[in-house]
């Protein structure tokens, strides 16, 4: 995985680039940083609004902030997002994290 500074300079070539802004979304939370994670899956989300993971793993990191009400919307809103677009596979993983929160 590219380093937060060279993701960094890709998304300056870039701000709209969806891998990249997922990149550093993932690193960010990888390094503990869960707010600046939430910020950049929103921005993943805004420049692909197909990318039913970045709602899984921004639940993730909404999770560790404390903020469960929140981490709920953002499944909820991946369910929709992964039916869209026909992705059995991040809607049955995101249904399952879904309901192991709310169980």
């Amino acid at each position: 995985m590219p380093s937060l500074e060279q993701l960094q300079r890709l998304l300056e070539a870039d701000p709209s680039d969806a891998f990249v802004l997922y990149a550093l979304a993932q690193e960010h939370a990888r390094v503990g940083d869960h707010a600046a994670a939430v910020e950049f899956y929103d921005r993943c989300l805004a420049a692909d609004p197909m990318q039913a993971y970045a709602c899984f793993h921004k639940a993730r990191s909404l999770e560790f902030l404390g903020r469960l009400p929140d981490a709920v919307e953002a499944l909820r809103d991946g369910l929709i997002r992964a039916r869209k677009a026909g992705d059995q596979q991040a809607l049955s993983e995101i249904q399952g994290y879904l309901d192991q929160i709310e169980g």
